[in-house]
């Protein structure tokens, strides 16, 4: 699968990024989530499981913490008359990232147990009892952000839900 492929390339190259120094891997962290910031909308469909072919839109703010490397996206999607919040939350806590999608896996949703970061993308590992998933965010220009939602099965990483947002206003003085 491409996703898998990519997510597994992309995880290779941690060893060789963790002998960066500390202030290099932070500031291109920083690049990531800054170039996050702004209004996100665009069209979204589910993959595989029990809704596949669902079509939806989406609409999402891309927000970074002044005192922590991390991002917020944070809006909702809609299928016809219904609409759900959905909400990613990202920080760095220690060596690694730590967060929530939805609201976490103490509510409906699913926990960020780990994440790595490049300035075009953001890997971050998802947890809920036992699934295991992955949320692949990357830019594919400056004005695209592609967002891949992916649950384990067996051995396998399978997309579950695609996003591909456009950007549709930049954050004033960042």
């Amino acid at each position: 699968m491409k996703i898998r492929s990519m997510a597994l390339c992309f995880l290779a190259t941690l060893p060789v990024a963790a002998t960066v120094a500390p202030v290099e891997a932070n500031e291109r962290e920083s690049r990531f989530f800054r170039q996050i910031e702004g209004k996100w909308r665009g069209p979204g469909e589910i993959v595989a499981g029990k809704y596949k072919g669902t079509k939806f839109t989406c609409e999402f703010s891309g927000e970074t913490p002044s005192n922590n490397l991390g991002m917020t996206l944070d809006g909702g999607c809609r299928v016809g008359f219904f609409s759900q919040k959905m909400k990613a939350t990202v920080k760095r806590k220690g060596h690694g990232y730590t967060g929530t999608f939805m609201d976490g896996s103490d509510g409906e949703g699913l926990d960020v147990t780990a994440g790595a970061i490049s300035p075009t993308r953001a890997v971050l590992t998802l947890k809920r009892n036992q699934l295991d998933g992955a949320m692949l965010a990357r830019l594919a220009s400056k004005n695209q952000l592609n967002i891949t939602v992916s649950v384990t099965v067996g051995d396998t990483l399978v997309p579950v839900i695609g996003m591909k947002l456009d950007r549709v206003k930049r954050v004033a003085n960042k």
